[in-house]
């Protein structure tokens, strides 16, 4: 285990604390939340630094095991959407610049996660010399490809982005794809990418009976599929829907989704308006029965729903990584993705689940039927996905990866007097070798 640092973890929308499910609360928010759980418990002392958007939060909430979230006044102290939050970033830095004043204060080095972040880390190492590391989380170029004109970032992301991403001392990569993009897309060092992917905690997700299933009303022998998630339209939820309905129209198969995500713990259209359109999509697919909107869940519910379903369905446009389908796996239920970004990284096709086309309901009907029709295959599946999250995709597994890199790229004082004292004696050899030369 590496010495103990101070490291400050920088996220700017996503708190470690805010309840999951809205429109910008999901996989960042867990990242950030584990990631500081797991390097605290090997010794490290943790700061995550997010906006304050509550005039009511404490500035500064001890989490224990050394870790704190220290909530910085930048805008308003309300909900801001992530891409309107930009012009208050140059707050956001001056505030933890400040608060880093005093020597005592400074930290070993920062992670920023998401390009606004990454501005207070290039603020600390211009006013202190603190190295940093970057998890984009989302890259904004291959967003516009994705979403053209629906992207409602500013222009001015891009520039950060390629600035973050010639000055960061290592760019983490949650996937391959993930790599490949900042390679091409940003023209990134090859040798500056670390690849560090996502993870589960065993402590929150492992198999158990579907104990929830007669709580909601749904029969044994009912064929059920779990969506969960943020309810966003780039999720793809209504290729879930279109496909549970083509399962319907053209196996005769009759399944029940449920839908667990929104802005409030009872469903409402009011405050989550993608509901209304996933419903009015539902209605007229002719499956509106069958469909379930669960509204949000605090995040030690999330294992029941898993382990209520036969398969979980993640088919997003595009996904950076997502975290869901890790902890689908992690409770033995297989998994039908998308053949995008870090799913097709985390699900093995045809070992863990299925890999299939975003945005393509008959592929995704054919699949949910041929795993409807073989309760073996899903056993089968579900036991191979759970073993490879176990061996590959743990916080454990995630914290110690990110702190061989920390270790690279803010070597302790032990460490960098180690490589001093071995360079004046390479030094030293070769001054002796020089003077018996004849």
């Amino acid at each position: 285990m590496t010495p103990s640092k101070k490291i400050a973890i920088i996220s700017e929308h996503a708190s470690p604390i805010a309840p999951l499910g809205g429109p910008d609360s999901g996989g960042q928010n867990v990242y950030v939340a584990q990631v500081a759980k797991h390097l605290a418990r090997r010794g490290h002392h943790v700061d995550i630094f997010t906006r304050r958007d509550d005039p009511h939060i404490e500035p500064i909430i001890e989490l224990g095991n050394h870790t704190r979230v220290i909530h910085v006044p930048a805008g308003p102290a309300e909900f801001v959407p992530k891409e309107q939050l930009l012009p208050h970033m140059d707050e956001f830095c001056n505030h933890v610049v400040e608060f880093c004043r005093t020597p005592s204060a400074r930290y070993d080095l920062t992670h920023a996660n998401f390009f606004m972040s990454g501005l207070a880390s290039l603020a600390l190492r211009k006013a202190y010399g603190t190295p940093f590391c970057m998890t984009f989380h989302a890259l904004g170029k291959v967003r516009r490809i994705h979403q053209g004109n629906a992207d409602q970032f500013p222009i001015e992301r891009i520039a950060i982005e390629e600035r973050l991403v010639a000055q960061a001392d290592s760019l983490i990569a949650e996937c391959p794809q993930d790599r490949i993009d900042l390679m091409t897309h940003y023209r990134a060092d090859k040798d500056r990418i670390d690849i560090v992917p996502c993870g589960f905690d065993a402590d929150e997700f492992s198999p158990g009976p579907a104990t929830l299933r007669k709580e909601l009303g749904i029969g044994d022998d009912e064929f059920v599929v779990l969506q969960l998630g943020r309810l966003v339209l780039r999720k793809g939820i209504d290729n879930v829907i279109r496909g549970i309905a083509d399962l319907k129209h053209r196996y005769g198969i009759t399944a029940r989704l449920l839908i667990v995500g929104g802005d409030g713990a009872v469903p409402d259209s009011r405050i989550t308006p993608e509901i209304a359109r996933l419903a009015g999509i539902a209605s007229l697919a002719d499956v509106s029965d069958q469909v379930m909107f669960i509204g949000s869940r605090p995040r030690h519910e999330l294992r029941r729903y898993y382990n209520a379903a036969d398969v979980f369905v993640s088919t997003p446009w595009y996904e950076p990584f997502g975290i869901t389908p890790l902890e689908a796996m992690a409770c033995g239920c297989p998994v039908i993705g998308s053949a995008v970004g870090g799913i097709q990284y985390s699900v093995a096709d045809k070992i863990t689940g299925f890999l299939v086309p975003p945005n393509d309901p008959q592929r995704l009907a054919d699949r949910l039927a041929a795993l409807q029709q073989d309760p073996s295959l899903r056993l089968a599946l579900g036991q191979a996905g759970l073993e490879r999250v176990s061996a590959l995709f743990t916080w454990r597994e995630v914290a110690e990866k990110l702190d061989s890199v920390y270790a690279r790229i803010a070597p302790s004082q032990t460490a960098v007097s180690a490589v001093r004292a071995s360079m004046a004696a390479t030094r030293q050899r070769s001054r002796r070798s020089e003077e018996l030369r004849p």
